[in-house]
């Protein structure tokens, strides 16, 4: 009787966890291919500004994207000393809104082939297609592609990208 109620708690556990939205921080703290992310939206006390009502359209860099930055980069920007370039860095990935995949290949369409978004940190990101791709393109000229579109939220939706994208 006591593996029954055990099972039926567990089982009642996981209907609820389930039956919950998550939001745009919850969906990247989920992913194992974000810890890095996740690690520095903490660092730069994002995490409470993510969590609100938003919405946001996140364009998540993942671990490999992170890892293809010179080395030592992620290590300087975790530093509390650093914490303001952090949070530029990443708001640079945030625009305001709720894009899913739909909305942002209809402003691609109507710009003649180009969207240019702005983020939450003010920058500008470029967002085209490139074989049948969604390609954003920073300020200076770096590009990541969307591998993975439409992660929806309670506050907005995620994009996966495969690059990390810094504002001048």
């Amino acid at each position: 009787m006591k593996k029954l109620s055990v099972l039926f708690f567990a089982l009642i556990s996981s209907i609820t966890v389930f039956g919950q939205g998550k939001d745009v921080v919850d969906i990247a703290i989920g992913s194992k291919d974000h810890s890095t992310l996740v690690a520095a939206v903490k660092a730069a006390d994002l995490v409470a500004t993510l969590k609100s009502a938003g919405p946001f359209t996140v364009f998540a860099p993942t671990n490999a994207a992170f890892d293809k930055l010179p080395e030592g980069t992620v290590a300087n920007l975790l530093k509390p000393e650093n914490k303001a370039q952090l949070a530029k860095i990443l708001t640079y990935h945030v625009v305001s809104g709720n894009l899913d995949a739909a909305a942002v290949m209809d402003a691609i369409k109507k710009g003649n082939g180009k969207a240019v978004l702005t983020t939450v940190s003010g920058g500008k990101l470029t967002a085209s297609l490139d074989m049948g791709k969604v390609k954003l393109t920073d300020e200076s000229g770096n590009s990541a592609f969307v591998t993975v579109a439409d992660l929806k939220g309670t506050n907005g939706v995620v994009h996966v990208i495969n690059g990390v994208l810094l504002p001048k």
